[in-house]
């Protein structure tokens, strides 16, 4: 159906008299991140490909998500001057399962991130910068219509829990689009979404009433020659599922606007140097400004968020002063789209290609045939990707089967109850555990069956069976959704971290398949990845990736409960424990030592945060010294059984015959056991490290009794210009390391003596030609500093001694040549000088009653001296911080305080 002059609404008439005039400017960054957690734990473990950081996440965090959050202008001295948060002004979308992860990791930034939403909105008419994402990254064309419609409902539910209010837009995964993604769009309210110019088919200019209908021919633009300066309208004709409204109305023409980014300047930013000068990233900018007189026109770009400060280092400062600076001197007006489109509604209609996104030239080729794309331009095929799809879709169809036919016992709709899960895993995934059984009672109270269950029973216990089987049913439905996360299909070779990824997903829903039908799917699954060919010798195939690397990563929760055990010989666990995402309250445990043997022997209680499958075990565990550990675990709740296995093993353990407790417990709970190579990997490394110190400790004296005694031969070497004998070479280091990392703590410990042992270490390390660890010494006086300032905000207690600390810590780093990273100093610092000293110093902001009281003591603060306050500056100096104006204004305000005592 063709919309003609007749059809125009008499809102779309008065949109050509609505336009607001000006030349604005978006900058949107996709950040996300593929889900890394493992699907047991509910937590990522450590990447070492993402060293010296724990894992991926981590190392982006640090290089992007933070430095945006507090994106630093600096003068050409390198002094910083000015913490600008480029959230504020960046439109952008943060995926779901990136933000989950934000809010536990770094809270500071992931409020940052709330707060720049919600500024942006007070600045732009109530459109706030954030745009919603779908749920976890899948290609939309690719998915069925149920997932469709669950990705959007969970984007959004997820987005207004965080933000506050309903998305107006939403980024598609890749910009994958196709028309049916865009009516589950429109059946959702989305009132917006941002593509790359070679999706658009072609376009033109909406009904006018001033010109009755005329000149409303067609322009082709299919090979990008879209203009990417105005919005677009995409109708929508004959919508198959306009009944699966829902709340939301429909109009008699559906449509969604579409905004194209200017794909030159995008291509720029995230692939050339064009962000190294925010003078050269506007003056480009500029050149794409239309010269044709219209009144208002948008220069929109879009990229990876990643690339403002990972893929491009240090990138964010030019966003920072270009936000700030560059476009305001232009007199450029930053927005966002949801903004641009209340003042400028479209006046151009657009038809979309069919499938589309703007990572392949080939549709979506990239993420289910061998297309040539890539990533990293190697020579291997990608031969996998069609059987990898082809499989996983099987797997989501028999999933759909047992979902739709065991979900009715416990859902009056399992679609609904699905699309509803979200608020469930909102505090499940969030905080590793459901915060209160009440959010789960309202879940199944208002999705559940009256007859699943007897009513008095649905608050009683967060564990029934008919609600574990509800919640396994759900989260097998979650895990085939994150089955498809798109970055399992992006690069080169099905063995990479993201395939394995996204068949771990795949594993677990098999797994929670089998628990609540007794449907077995793994073998034919298996089958199927068989036809999927790996790059990789190693591997040969699909089946065998799966094989090595996904079934041995399975963690049992017999496996947990080993965990705990041997963890319990080297931690003091609380009676109510969370470990991962298990809640353990632990009945009983006992220990005894005898000479070189511990024996442990306890009884728990483990719950699943997720599923709420609960398990009573009883464990016995013997540590034969170093690293022979030897678990059992027996699924059982009886007290007086475990009271006979305690009573049977201590008295083994009595004979002094490490022999007879090993049997002993073999013969309670059989053959099988646990040893430390059960445990999970990152804890076992620290187990390992905590086991070493004692033999580690032993070499430490050791290395500095040869160090002491031949001091004198090591200087001869190196006076006489002689290679010195790497034995002794060694000695030295680690002594010197030692003691330097020694008096750092006691530094750190509030101890100002270690000053002279430093010296000393720093010269006799430069005497010696000695490496120092000047990273972990570094890390000791970040801290320190850092905790210093915290005392200075929050404690008006002990001033001076904090500043002298301060003072004495940059001494050390200046002595020890270490560079210090003082960000999280310096943006406490600033927020510090301008948030509460500023107003309680400078004369300006005082009222003349509060002077007169002032006076005599010529105080600048209520809290801090005048003194206190010129060594606060200097330390600001001394951070790398401009304060030249701080300080200019204090001699200023001095001297007024000083005339007007006078006078």
């Amino acid at each position: 159906m063709s919309l003609t002059s007749s059809s125009a609404t008499s809102n779309e008439r008065s949109e050509f008299s609505s336009t607001h005039s000006g030349i604005y400017i978006a900058i949107h960054g996709h950040f996300y991140q593929p889900p890394r957690e493992n699907p047991y734990l509910n937590a990522i473990e450590r990447q070492d490909s993402a060293a010296p950081f724990h894992d991926w996440n981590q190392r982006i965090h640090s290089e992007c998500y933070r430095p945006n959050a507090f994106a630093r202008i600096v003068s050409e001295e390198g002094k910083l001057i000015k913490i600008v948060n480029n959230y504020e002004y960046l439109s952008f979308n943060i995926g779901s399962t990136l933000l989950s992860w934000l809010e536990q990791y770094d809270p500071e930034v992931y409020q940052r991130i709330i707060e720049a939403d919600r500024l942006s909105a007070a600045r732009l008419n109530g459109h706030g910068n954030a745009i919603a994402q779908v749920y976890n990254h899948i290609i939309m064309p690719l998915a069925n219509w149920r997932d469709k419609l669950t990705q959007i409902r969970w984007g959004k539910a997820d987005f207004k829990a965080r933000f506050g209010r309903d998305p107006e837009g939403m980024w598609l995964a890749e910009t994958a689009v196709d028309y049916e993604t865009l009516e589950a769009l429109v059946l959702e309210g989305i009132k917006f979404i941002v593509l790359a110019p070679s999706q658009a088919q072609r376009c033109r200019p909406m009904v006018d009433p001033s010109h009755n209908g005329h000149d409303r021919h067609w322009t082709e633009v299919g090979g990008s020659q879209i203009d990417p300066t105005r919005p677009y309208r995409c109708y929508l004709h004959g919508m198959r599922h306009l009944g699966e409204s829902g709340s939301h109305s429909i109009l008699e023409t559906p449509y969604v606007d579409i905004f194209f980014y200017d794909g030159p300047i995008s291509r720029d930013m995230g692939f050339g140097d064009l962000l190294s000068s925010s003078y050269n990233f506007a003056s480009r900018l500029k050149q794409a400004v239309k010269g044709d007189g219209r009144s208002a026109q948008l220069i929109s770009v879009a990229t990876d968020g990643e690339t403002f400060g990972h893929h491009k280092h240090f990138t964010e400062k030019a966003l920072a002063y270009a936000f700030t600076e560059e476009f305001p001197h232009r007199d450029w007006i930053v927005t966002n789209f949801a903004h641009y489109l209340s003042l400028n509604p479209p006046m151009w209609e657009v038809e979309l290609k069919p499938v589309t996104a703007w990572s392949c030239a080939h549709g979506v080729g990239r993420w289910e045939d061998n297309c040539g794309c890539a990533g990293e331009g190697g020579v291997w095929h990608q031969n996998w990707r069609r059987p990898l799809r082809d499989s996983l879709n099987w797997l989501r169809d028999r999933l759909i089967d047992i979902y739709a036919e065991k979900a009715t016992h416990y859902f009056n709709d399992p679609w609904v109850a699905r699309d509803a899960y979200i608020q469930v895993l909102k505090d499940s995934l969030r905080h590793s555990t459901i915060d209160s059984q009440a959010s789960l009672d309202e879940f199944f109270l208002r999705y559940g069956r009256k007859d699943s269950s007897p009513s008095s029973d649905r608050s009683s216990s967060p564990s029934l069976q008919w609600q574990i089987d509800a919640l396994r049913l759900l989260e097998m439905q979650r895990h085939s959704l994150l089955m498809f996360t798109s970055c399992g299909w992006f690069f080169e070779e099905i063995s990479r971290p993201e395939g394995v990824q996204i068949l771990r997903y795949a594993a677990r829903a098999i797994e929670l398949a089998e628990a609540v039908s007794g449907v077995v799917l793994e073998l034919e699954f298996i089958n199927r990845l068989a036809h999927c060919p790996s790059n990789v010798e190693q591997f040969g195939n699909g089946a065998e990736v799966y094989r090595q690397l996904v079934i041995p990563s399975r963690i049992s929760l017999e496996q947990v409960a080993a965990h705990y055990a041997i963890g319990s010989l080297f931690t003091s666990y609380l009676r109510s424990q969370q470990l991962y995402c298990y809640a353990i309250e632990q009945h009983d445990y006992q220990l005894q030592r005898m000479g070189a043997m511990t024996v442990a022997i306890g009884q728990i209680q483990l719950t699943s945060g997720i599923t709420q499958e609960s398990r009573a075990y009883t464990f016995a565990v013997l540590h034969l010294g170093g690293y022979d550990f030897h678990c059992c675990i027996q699924n059982s709740a009886n007290i007086e059984v475990y009271e006979e296995i305690k009573t049977r093993i201590f008295a083994a353990l009595q004979s002094t015959s490490a022999a007879k407790v090993v049997l002993s417990m073999a013969e309670i709970f059989g053959e099988t056991y646990f040893s430390l190579q059960h445990l999970f990997a990152e804890d076992r490394h620290k187990l390992l490290h905590l086991l070493s110190r004692e033999t580690l400790t032993r070499l430490d004296q050791l290395y500095a009794q040869v160090y002491r005694d031949n001091y004198g031969i090591l200087a001869s070497f190196r006076r006489d210009g002689l290679e010195v004998p790497p034995e002794l070479q060694v000695a030295a280091e680690i002594t010197l390391n030692q003691r330097m990392l020694a008096e750092l703590k006691r530094l750190e410990n509030g101890d100002r003596l270690p000053l002279l042992e430093l010296d000393a270490v720093a010269a006799e390390a430069e005497q010696l030609s000695c490496d120092l660890n000047r990273t972990e010494a570094a890390a000791i006086l970040e801290r320190l500093i850092l905790g210093h300032i915290w005392q200075l905000v929050y404690s008006d207690e002990e001033v001076m001694e904090h500043l002298l600390q301060i003072d004495l810590a940059l001494d050390v780093a200046e002595k020890l040549y270490l560079n210090l990273n003082l960000d999280k100093s310096q943006e406490l610092y600033i927020s510090f000088l301008s948030g509460q000293i500023a107003p309680r110093c400078w004369l300006s902001d005082r009222s003349t009653s509060l002077i007169s009281h002032e006076l005599v003591a010529i105080l600048p603060s209520d809290s801090m001296s005048s003194e206190e306050l010129e060594i606060l500056l200097a330390l600001g100096d001394r951070m790398a911080i401009d304060v030249s104006g701080w300080q200019q204004r204090y001699v200023r305000e001095r001297k007024s305080l000083i005339l007007t005592h006078h006078a």
